[in-house]
C-alpha cells in the first residue's frame, strides 16, 4: 500500500506540474486545469487511503458541501466578480492551512520535534495573514471597504511593532511548544497583521496583492505539508508558492513599480463621477454612429479592453463587432495590458469566455510599437493602462508604469460611462486629445449600436 501511495503522490506531482506548465498559455489552459484537478484528486485520494481513516461521515458531508457550493459560486458568479472569488479562495486556501496547523498543533503538544514546531509557526502566521489580507481584498474589490488606501499616523511604524512581536512570540513558542498562550497571540497577531497589511494599498494595485496573497496561501500549505510530513502538499504548496511569487514580479514589472511602492505608495485615490467636464476642459461627446463611419473607413483596428467591458459584459458583443470588421477586410488584434482590470489574466479569461481566437490576443511588449501604424485604437472600459500621465508626470502615482500606446494611434475611440479616474484616482488626458472620440454610454449597449450603424 505504501508503494501504491508513493507512486500515487509522483504522478500528481507530476500532473500539478504539467498543469502549471499548461495555464501559461490560453491555449492549454483548459488543459491545464484538467491536469491539476486530476492531481489534486489522486493526491485526496492517496491521502485518505494513508491515514487510514476510520470514519469517513465528516469527511463526505464536508465533500458535499463545499462541492455544492463550488458548484454554484461558478455557475453564480458573474465575470465582473471574479477578482474578488479569488481573493476570496486565496483567504480561504491560507486560512484552511493555518487551522490544520492549529490543530495538529493540538494534538502533538508535548511530542513535537523543532522542525515541526517551526513549520507550525510559520503556517499558523502565513496562514492567517493570507485569510485576513485577502478578506480585506475581497472587501475592497467588492465595494464593501473603500478601495481607496486607509492610511493613519505611524502606521509603518505599528506594522513593524506586530511583525517584532509574532517574532519574539515565535521564538519564545519554538523553544517551549507547550506554550498554548503563544500559540493563540501568534494567530491573535497574524489576523491582524493581515488586515493592517492590505488596507493601506488602494484598487490600482489589487492585480499585485492578489498574485502575493496566492503565493502567500502555497506557503503556508507548504509549511503545513512539513507539520504533517505530507510531501504532495509541501509540493504543491511550493508550486504554488513560487509561481505567485514569480507573477507578483511580472505584475511588478509591468507598473514598474516595486513590492514597497505598492505597500507603502498609497496608490488608488477616491473616484469622482463626472460627466463630460473637467474643470474648465470639456470633451466633445460623439455619437455611435460617427465612431462607425471611422471604423468602417479603417484598415486596422486595436481594441484595448478594460475592467469596464467585465462590468458592462459586453466580451461576445466586442467579438461580434471584431468579426464584422474581419469580414470587411479590416484586422483587427486585442491589445492586452498585464494589469488590466482586478486581476492577473482578468482579460485573457473574460475574451476566452467570448471564444475570441488567441492569437488575436497580444500583450503590451508584442503590439506596443504597432500603434503608430494603427487607424483606430477602440478603447473599451480601459483607463489607467492607456493614461498618458505614466510617461510624463512624475507626481502622478502612475508615472513609470509602462502603457498601451493608444495616444498614438491615428483616431482613439474610448467607450466609457463618464470620465470618471480609474483605480488610482488620476485623470485621462487622452480623453481631452483632439484625435480621441469619446462614447459615453455602457459598453455592450455601445457596442451594439456600433454594429447596427455598420451594418447599414
Amino acid at each position: 500500500m505504501n508503494i501504491i501511495i508513493t507512486l500515487a503522490y509522483l504522478l500528481s506531482s507530476i500532473l500539478f506540474i504539467l498543469g502549471l506548465k499548461n495555464l501559461s498559455s490560453p491555449k492549454t489552459a483548459r488543459l491545464g486545469n484538467l491536469f491539476a484537478m486530476s492531481a489534486m484528486l489522486i493526491a485526496i485520494i492517496a491521502t485518505l487511503l494513508k491515514n487510514e481513516i476510520v470514519d469517513f461521515t465528516l469527511i463526505i458531508i464536508g465533500l458535499l458541501t463545499g462541492s455544492i457550493i463550488g458548484a454554484i459560486m461558478a455557475r453564480k458568479v458573474r465575470m465582473t466578480a471574479m477578482p474578488q472569488m479569488v481573493a476570496l479562495f486565496n483567504g480561504l486556501g491560507g486560512g484552511a492551512s493555518a487551522f490544520v496547523a492549529l490543530a495538529e498543533y493540538y494534538r502533538l503538544t508535548g511530542g513535537t520535534g523543532l522542525n515541526v514546531i517551526i513549520s507550525m509557526v510559520i503556517s499558523l502566521f502565513i496562514g492567517a495573514v493570507t485569510l485576513t489580507g485577502s478578506l480585506v481584498a475581497f472587501g475592497k474589490l467588492q465595494g464593501i471597504i473603500r478601495p481607496a488606501p486607509v492610511v493613519f499616523k505611524a502606521q509603518r511604524t505599528l506594522n513593524i511593532l506586530i511583525f517584532t512581536l509574532f517574532l519574539v512570540m515565535g521564538v519564545f513558542v519554538t523553544i517551549n511548544p507547550a506554550n498554548h498562550t503563544g500559540v493563540l497571540a501568534i494567530l491573535t497577531i497574524a489576523l491582524v497583521f493581515g488586515i493592517l497589511f492590505v488596507i493601506p494599498i488602494g484598487g490600482a494595485d489589487m492585480p499585485v496583492v492578489i498574485s502575493l496573497l496566492n503565493s502567500c496561501s502555497g506557503v503556508a500549505a507548504a509549511a503545513t505539508g512539513f507539520v504533517l510530513d505530507n510531501n504532495i502538499l509541501i509540493i504543491c504548496g511550493a508550486l504554488v508558492g513560487a509561481s505567485g511569487l514569480i507573477l507578483t514580479r511580472i505584475m511588478c514589472k509591468a507598473m514598474n513599480r516595486s513590492l514597497a511602492n505598492i505597500f507603502f505608495g498609497e496608490v488608488g485615490g477616491s473616484q469622482s463621477e463626472e460627466t463630460g467636464e473637467e474643470g474648465k476642459r470639456k470633451v466633445i461627446k460623439y455619437t455611435e454612429e460617427d465612431a462607425a463611419m471611422v471604423l468602417d473607413s479603417a484598415q486596422s483596428v486595436i481594441i484595448i479592453p478594460g475592467y469596464g467591458l467585465a462590468v458592462a459584459q459586453a466580451q461576445f458583443a466586442l467579438n461580434e463587432l471584431a468579426k464584422m470588421l474581419l469580414n470587411k477586410g479590416i484586422t483587427v488584434r486585442y491589445a492586452i495590458h498585464p494589469v488590466a482590470g482586478r486581476m492577473p489574466g482578468h482579460m485573457n479569461v473574460l475574451l476566452a469566455d467570448a471564444n475570441v481566437p488567441y492569437d488575436h490576443l497580444l500583450d503590451l511588449g508584442d503590439i506596443n510599437d504597432d500603434f503608430q501604424y494603427t487607424d483606430v485604437a477602440l478603447v473599451v472600459g480601459a483607463n489607467d493602462v492607456i493614461n498618458p500621465a505614466a510617461r510624463v508626470d512624475k507626481d502622478s502615482p502612475l508615472y513609470g508604469m509602462p502603457i498601451l500606446n493608444a495616444d498614438k494611434a491615428k483616431t482613439v475611440i474610448i467607450c466609457k460611462r463618464s470620465l470618471s479616474p480609474g483605480f488610482s484616482g488620476v485623470d485621462n488626458e487622452l480623453f481631452y486629445n483632439k484625435n480621441t472620440m469619446m462614447i459615453f454610454g455602457d459598453a455592450k449597449d455601445s457596442i451594439n449600436k456600433l454594429i447596427k450603424s455598420l451594418k447599414v
